[in-house]
């Protein structure tokens, strides 16, 4: 299983993707599909038509990793994306139950305290 810290971001592909790819493969996918940058050091999350098999990619500043994971019976549980979404953005908790098996569309997501936007710089 995978540790993560809360402040990673994590990148879904909503669409299947070929998961003959391997390294760079998804990193072009990441690229194309997602619009993100691979080396960011964030998590980039694909699955397979079917949602039996997924595979992340990350940088971790030598080198890119690859997890894969293959369920041996039912499927993983996806958030629904937005029309024209092009990414589903999940916090480290919820990857870690979906990844888990535990199906997500009927979780409530609570309000959350943001910060606000950084003021402008004195002069």
């Amino acid at each position: 299983m995978l540790t993560l810290p809360p402040s990673v971001r994590i990148y879904i592909a909503p669409q299947p993707v070929d998961m003959r790819k391997s390294f760079d493969g998804l990193a072009q996918a990441t690229r194309s599909v997602l619009g993100r940058d691979p080396m960011s050091g964030y998590l980039f999350v694909f699955f397979n038509r079917s949602r039996t098999l997924t595979k992340i990619l990350f940088w971790d500043r030598s080198g890119f990793c690859l997890f894969c994971k293959r369920l041996e019976r039912g499927t993983f549980h996806l958030p629904e994306a937005g029309e024209g979404q092009t990414h589903i953005e999940m916090e480290a908790v919820e990857l870690q139950l979906l990844l888990e098996g535990i199906d997500l569309r009927g979780a409530k997501r609570r309000r959350r305290w943001v910060p606000e936007a950084a003021a402008a710089p004195a002069l």
